[in-house]
C-alpha cells in the first residue's frame, strides 16, 4: 500500500485510528480459523460517516477492504486479502437507543452481544441470538454470519430478530433498509439479504434489533441415553410435540468420554449420548412442560432424566455441556470444526452415517450442537502435521458434506462460508442461484473491494490462492 494512500486513509479516520506497523497489524490478520494473512493496514471507524468515506476511497483506488468485528468466526471470512485494508468496527460500540415500549434497540455493529443482553435485561427483555462467544463477539459479527446459538430453536436467528439496517455499499453509498415496526412489506427484503452476507455486499453500521420479553420461568432438564439412536429419536419426538424448547443441546458418546476424562463429570455408566433441554414460559405452565418433554424423551434407551428445580441445579446440568469445549481444545487444539444442519427427523440417519464415515476413514469424530433444529457441530480430531491423517480427513469431510446434502441439509447453520466452505457450496446451490448471487455482488460492489474472494466461488470454479491456505 503506497504512502500516499495511507496518508489519505489517515485523513479519513484520523492518525490515532490507523495501524501500519506489522506487529500491530498481525492481530487483525486472522480469525478463529487456522488461516492468516498480514493486512497492509488496519483502520478503526468510529461513525457511519467515516465508514462511508473509507469505503468510497477504497472503491476509488480499488483497495480490498475487509470489515471485521472481534474475529471470533471460524471460516476465515475476516482474513485479509493481500495488500488489503482491514476495517475494524470494534470502536463503534454504542447502544444508540432502547425503546422498551416497542421492544426495539438500535445499536452500532461493534457492541458485544453480552452488552445488548445486559441492556435489554434491565427492561425485562432480551435479544434471542446467543452464540457461545456472546461475551466477546459483536452484533456486527452475529449479523455477518447470521449466528444464532441455542435459542434459535424457539426464537429464530438474527434474520428473524433484526428489523432494519443502516449500511454502506461497495461504492460508498448510504443504504437504509427494513423497518422500525414489527410488520412491513414495502420493497424487497434487503435486510435479510445483508444478514449472513459476511461483509461482501455492504458494511453494516447500525442495526435495529427486535427484542423479546423475558420468560417468567425457565426449567433445565438433562436426558442421558445408552446409544445415539435412542437419543436421536428422542430429539425428533421432543420437537414433534407442542411444547417447543428454548434450547435443545446434544452431545455424542465421544464427547461424553472426553468430558469424563478431562472434567471428571459424573454421568451414568453406559452413557453414550446426552441432551440438555430447556423450556421457558409462564410459571404455572412449567410442570406441564416438564411432563410433556419427559414423556417425549422417554424411550427404551433412556438411562437417566433430571429436571433442575433451582438455578444451582440448572447450572450443574449445563456444566457438563460447557466442559466440552475446553476438553476439545486440550485434546485437539487444531481440530476441524464443521457446522452443518439436517432435518430433525433425519438426525438418526445422519449420526449413524457419521459413525460409519469415522470408521471408514479412521478419523475420530466428536459431535455436539443445537439438536432442536438439526444444527450439529461435527468435529474431526486431527493433527495438521500428520499428512496422511489430513488426507483422510479431507476425504472424510467431503463425504460428510455429501451426506448432509443427501439428507436435504445445508452445509452451514451459523458459522458461515468464508474461505473454509467456499469451494463446496456449488454442491448445494444450483448454477442459477450462484449466477444471481454473483449478479447481486456486482450491483452492491462492482469493483469487488468488499471482502473479496469470500463466500462465492468464481464462475467456472476457483481454488484457494496461496494466501488463503492454512
Amino acid at each position: 500500500m503506497s504512502p500516499e494512500l495511507l496518508a489519505r486513509i489517515a485523513a479519513v479516520v484520523g492518525p490515532d485510528n490507523l495501524l501500519t506497523d506489522p506487529a500491530d497489524c498481525w492481530p487483525y490478520g486472522y480469525d478463529n480459523s487456522r488461516r492468516q494473512q498480514l493486512p497492509a493496514a488496519v483502520a478503526f471507524a468510529t461513525c457511519h460517516e467515516t465508514v462511508r468515506a473509507l469505503v468510497a476511497l477504497c472503491h476509488e483506488t480499488r483497495t480490498p477492504l475487509v470489515p471485521r468485528g472481534r474475529g471470533t468466526g471460524t471460516t476465515g471470512a475476516t482474513v485479509p486479502a493481500p495488500g488489503g485494508l482491514v476495517l475494524s468496527l470494534e470502536r463503534m460500540d454504542r447502544i444508540l437507543k432502547i425503546d422498551p415500549a416497542n421492544r426495539v434497540m438500535v445499536v452500532e455493529p461493534g457492541v458485544t452481544n453480552q452488552a445488548v443482553q445486559d441492556a435489554a435485561a434491565r427492561h425485562g427483555l432480551f435479544w434471542p441470538p446467543d452464540p457461545t462467544s456472546a461475551a466477546f463477539c459483536t452484533v456486527g459479527g452475529n449479523l455477518a454470519y447470521n449466528s444464532a446459538g441455542p435459542r434459535a430453536v424457539k426464537y429464530g436467528t438474527p434474520r428473524e430478530n433484526v428489523l432494519g439496517l443502516r449500511a454502506v455499499t461497495g461504492t460508498g453509498k448510504d443504504l437504509r433498509c427494513g423497518v422500525y415496526t414489527s410488520k412491513g412489506v414495502v420493497g424487497y427484503d434487503l435486510t435479510r439479504l445483508l444478514i449472513g452476507s459476511e461483509g461482501t455486499l455492504a458494511v453494516i453500521t447500525e442495526a435495529t434489533l427486535k427484542l423479546t420479553p423475558c420468560a417468567e420461568a425457565k426449567v433445565t432438564m438433562q436426558a442421558v441415553y445408552a446409544d445415539m439412536d435412542h437419543a436421536a429419536r428422542a430429539i425428533a419426538a421432543i420437537m414433534g410435540q407442542p411444547v417447543t424448547p428454548c434450547a435443545l443441546e446434544f452431545m455424542d458418546g465421544q464427547a461424553i468420554a472426553m468430558i469424563r476424562h478431562y472434567a471428571g463429570t459424573a454421568l451414568p455408566q453406559g452413557a453414550a449420548a446426552m441432551l440438555i433441554i430447556e423450556v421457558d414460559g409462564s410459571a404455572v405452565a412449567m410442570e406441564h412442560a416438564i411432563g410433556a418433554v419427559q414423556a417425549a424423551a422417554t424411550n427404551d434407551g433412556l438411562l437417566d432424566f433430571q429436571a433442575a428445580r433451582d438455578p444451582q441445579q440448572a447450572q450443574a446440568l449445563w456444566a457438563t455441556r460447557k466442559a466440552l469445549s475446553p476438553a476439545l481444545r486440550t485434546v485437539a487444539p487444531k481440530k476441524i470444526n464443521e457446522d452443518v444442519v439436517v432435518p430433525v427427523s433425519r438426525l438418526p440417519r445422519f449420526i449413524n452415517g457419521l459413525r460409519e464415515l469415522a470408521r471408514r476413514h479412521d478419523i475420530t469424530i466428536v459431535n455436539f450442537g443445537h439438536a432442536g433444529n438439526g444444527n450439529i457441530h461435527v468435529n474431526l480430531l486431527v493433527d495438521p502435521d500428520d499428512a496422511d491423517q489430513m488426507r483422510r480427513a479431507d476425504m472424510c469431510l467431503a463425504a460428510v458434506f455429501d451426506l448432509v446434502l443427501e439428507l436435504s441439509g445445508t452445509l452451514s447453520g451459523e458459522h458461515g462460508v468464508g474461505l473454509e466452505k467456499r469451494d463446496f457450496i456449488a454442491r448445494e446451490l444450483d448454477a442459477t442461484s450462484l449466477a444471481l448471487m454473483r449478479g447481486l455482488k456486482q450491483l452492491f460492489d462492482p469493483r469487488d473491494i468488499l471482502n473479496p474472494g469470500k463466500m462465492l466461488p468464481a464462475a467456472g470454479g476457483q481454488k484457494a490462492a496461496p494466501w488463503e491456505s492454512t
